[in-house]
């Protein structure tokens, strides 16, 4: 499975040989529904996310059922009526960084990424913030943005409709090393 992911990313932000690429196997995105009656909160561990560092196009992938909830239940309802993992099973975001990042040195910067979006089955143009640190060992970024649910599809039956948010806050952590093909 791991294998198959990483020759999806490695396509589809271009062939890796020849190309300085990173690689965040355990990144992680978690999500959080605030409203007055409930707050619903979801984390996947899992995520695998490459960066060229020469075309700066960056490229995220992870299976929706590998988020964990606080509450089996909420999980369940998760994947079966919202999200659909059975019939949605990955969500991706293929995009560049809008600024010029010199990688090869230290520090940190603000950046911008533009892309799409893949999310239940419905793809949407995104533009996301976020935090760029660049070390000797490779680089982290991090990331915050909203997500309106109506954009994706995802709909919310009105018996629940008060429990759950329109607009769901994510947040991305991702800690970057040099890929290395396993020849």
């Amino acid at each position: 499975m791991k294998i198959s992911l990483m020759l999806l990313l490695c396509f589809v932000i271009g062939k890796a040989m020849g190309q300085d690429m990173l690689i965040a196997r355990n990144g992680q995105i978690s999500f959080f529904s605030e409203t007055p009656l409930e707050n619903i909160s979801g984390l996947n561990k899992n995520v695998t996310a490459i960066i060229n560092t020469k075309t700066s196009d960056v490229a995220v992938k992870m299976q929706v059922a590998q988020f964990e909830f606080p509450n089996k239940l909420m999980q369940e309802h998760f994947n079966e009526n919202y999200l659909e993992s059975d019939k949605y099973p990955t969500a991706s975001f293929t995009g560049k960084i809008q600024e010029k990042v010199d990688f090869s040195k230290d520090g940190i910067q603000a950046v911008t990424a533009k892309g799409i979006l893949n999310m239940h089955g419905v793809t949407k143009e995104r533009t996301m913030n976020g935090k760029l640190t660049v070390t000797k060992t490779g680089a982290s970024l991090i990331c915050e943005f909203n997500v309106p649910l109506a954009d994706h599809k995802i709909e919310i039956p009105k018996l629940v409709f008060e429990k759950i948010a329109e607009v769901i806050t994510i947040k991305t952590s991702f800690s970057f090393v040099p890929y290395e093909s396993k020849k």
